[in-house]
């Protein structure tokens, strides 16, 4: 019975934990990243106040008892983040303008009149269902347009002996059909002008998220400079193995971080997590530098270069009995028509119940027919119309005669162009020192509106993105959390995309109810039993304490070891009483005695005296023990009824 309260105990616990775990980790996460520069308010406080000025107004509503109030949701206060430490550009758009900020006016190459403009409109404006009021924030607001817009860095970065750390933030709000958010970092040239910013704009890196249909892809781009020819060539990281559809779906606001280091290494991160990460030499595509040795194009493969690996026997004959026009099916000649089969009934016939249209024309329509059922008279019958005999498998059938196939003993292998010097071959051990960049811009199609944008930042050191990151979007994280939904809501909302978690939910309900039933109102106990089981478990304690009797071996009593009164079996089956087997064991004794004491009158022995007052001594404190187990046995007890 113990066992089953600890169960549910458990199993309450279990369940209360659950429903707990997104409050408790909301306010958590607000506790460890808002720290001690953002304040937290609390309604409550608000409305101590008023209930002073109440107070002063009069006493009558002292006297009504006050209504419990439920403690509101704690609501964080923005702070514009503040850039500290080395950076090139930092950008949160709480100006509420886009000062510094350029919109191109140019046109889009190789495309029709009417979307070729860059007409795509920008605003600053806050999230729609912003958590935190006062937080703005860049925002694409057409559907189906180009848009570009770029800003100037403080000053150029310059890839030698520091890493470089580009971030920012980005929310989908009404989800994404087809479109990207990926920022291009603009390189340093002597003709760039952010005026006419376009697909066609030499870039550095291109970095973000973009996705069309059910393509998920998280870019990392970089151009590479051909030492050799001095011409450019994009490079692609490796495809992220993390699942990115949450980040496109959940309409919240992720960090995108992407980290390059001198040693040639990158990390891509998403909300502060690594989702891809690898080296520039060895995890983009196309490799950065050209194989040493390519095959020859000018090479030919010889006309009698012979690449079969098999070939017909050409000493092979067909045998004079092979007969290539033999059948592959035959009449099976065993066959017998079914008793019943009904030769002259046809299988169909027309439907006795159809009734030709009214708007028939046998003029246009040709002479109207009844359409075709199945004839009834076939319903009990072993089939109807003429019978045929069943087709079986010929076995004289073995169809065209063809060489068998033997080792080419010309066989030369599979024929390929010969391996030459790479013309083109380079080699470059520092694909990080890449070109110089002075801008940073967007230039996105997308058929979904309002992408917000946020809190660009790029710096050469971690640790000053990270307290970027933290005060930014680690902010918006915090308010976030703490206005999800609790568990319940979740679940509903998720059953709502999926129906297929209602079964899985109702599994999750019926199985504890289903445990709890069968531990509880199952299997028979017995009290008299229980009470049994537990003096029975203290009397062999005692026994064991007290160590087995010493009788003299002479007296050649014998009492069986295998079933002691304590020793019984703790069932609740029927077991041997005690009384019987103890006068079963005295008699025992007595003929014993019987015995031994015949025996030393044969013998001409006489026992000591000292030896039978011992021998009695043992004795009388064998049966105290004996009648002290009769006592406290269960046995002798009056069995309760259940």
């Amino acid at each position: 019975m113990d066992q089953k309260v600890g169960l549910l105990v458990l199993l309450a616990v279990g369940l209360l934990c659950l429903s707990v775990a997104p409050f408790s980790q909301a306010e958590d996460l607000m506790e460890d990243v808002l720290g001690d520069d953002v304040d937290v308010e609390d309604d409550l406080d608000l409305g101590l106040v008023g209930a002073e000025e109440e107070e002063q107004e009069g006493d009558v509503q002292d006297e009504a008892p006050a209504a419990p109030k439920t403690p509101p949701t704690p609501k964080v206060i923005y702070k514009a983040p503040e850039p500290m430490g080395e950076h090139f550009i930092a950008e949160s758009f709480d100006r509420g303008t886009l000062d510094g900020w350029v919109v191109s006016v140019a046109k889009k190459e190789d495309a029709d009149e009417d979307i070729a403009k860059y007409d795509g409109k920008w605003a600053v404006e806050e999230m729609k269902e912003s958590k935190l009021p006062g937080d703005k924030g860049l925002v694409l607001k057409s559907r189906a347009k180009h848009h570009a817009i770029s800003a100037q860095l403080l000053r150029p970065f310059t890839f030698d002996t520091k890493p470089l750390i580009v971030q920012y933030e980005v929310n989908f709000q009404a989800g994404i059909d087809c479109g990207g958010a990926y920022v291009k970092l603009l390189s340093q040239t002597p003709d760039l002008n952010l005026d006419l910013f376009k697909d066609k704009t030499p870039y550095t890196i291109m970095f973000g998220p973009d996705k069309c249909g059910e393509e998920y892809k998280l870019h990392f781009i970089f151009r590479h400079k051909n030492p050799k020819t001095g011409e450019y060539e994009e490079k692609h990281a490796k495809k992220p193995d993390s699942d990115l559809r949450t980040y496109y779906t959940d309409k919240k606001t992720h960090l995108y971080t992407l980290v390059l280091n001198p040693d040639n290494t990158f990390e891509v991160l998403v909300d502060q997590t690594v989702v891809n990460s690898g080296s520039l030499l060895t995890d983009m595509t196309p490799a950065v530098n050209p194989p040493a040795e390519i095959e020859d194009p000018d090479d030919q493969k010889p006309e009698d270069w012979d690449e079969r690996p098999k070939i017909q026997d050409p000493s092979a004959t067909k045998p004079e009995d092979w007969d290539e026009d033999a059948p592959a099916q035959i009449p099976d000649e065993d066959a017998v028509k079914p008793d019943g089969w009904l030769d002259e009934e046809p299988e169909y016939i027309g439907d006795p119940e159809a009734v030709k249209p009214e708007d028939w024309d046998e003029d246009m329509d040709g002479e109207w027919e009844a359409p075709q059922v199945p004839n009834p008279a076939c319903e009990t019958a072993p089939g109807c119309g003429a019978w045929k005999r069943p087709m079986i498998d010929n076995p004289n059938h073995k169809g065209k005669w063809k060489p068998p196939m033997i080792d080419n003993p010309n066989y030369q292998g599979v024929w390929k162009p010969r391996k030459i010097q790479n013309p083109a071959f380079f080699e470059d051990l520092q694909p990080f020192r890449m070109t110089a960049f002075s801008a940073v811009g967007l230039e996105l199609w997308s058929m979904t509106s309002d992408i917000f944008f946020d809190n660009f930042f790029i710096t050469d050191d971690r640790a000053t993105a990270d307290r970027w990151a933290a005060d930014g979007w680690g902010l918006k994280k915090a308010a976030e959390g703490a206005a999800d939904p609790g568990l319940a809501t979740q679940m509903l909302s998720a059953a709502e995309e999926r129906p297929w978690l209602w079964v899985v939910y109702v599994l999750t309900v019926a199985l504890p109810l289903v445990l709890i039933i069968v531990f509880c109102c199952t299997g028979k106990r017995s009290s008299g039993s229980d009470q049994g089981q537990l003096s029975l478990t203290s009397l062999q304690e005692e026994l064991n304490e007290a160590g087995p009797p010493n009788r003299p071996a002479s007296s050649g009593l014998k009492k069986s070891p295998e079933t002691p009164a304590a020793e019984y079996k703790k069932t609740d089956e029927a077991q041997p009483d005690v009384k019987e087997d103890e006068e079963e064991d005295e008699e025992e004794e007595g003929k014993a005695e019987q015995k031994s004491s015949a025996a030393a009158e044969e013998n001409g022995e006489d026992l000591p005296a000292e030896d039978e007052e011992d021998a009695g001594k043992e004795a009388t404190a064998d049966e105290k023990l004996e009648d002290d187990v009769l006592r406290r046995s269960p046995r002798n007890r009056k069995a309760r009824k259940d």
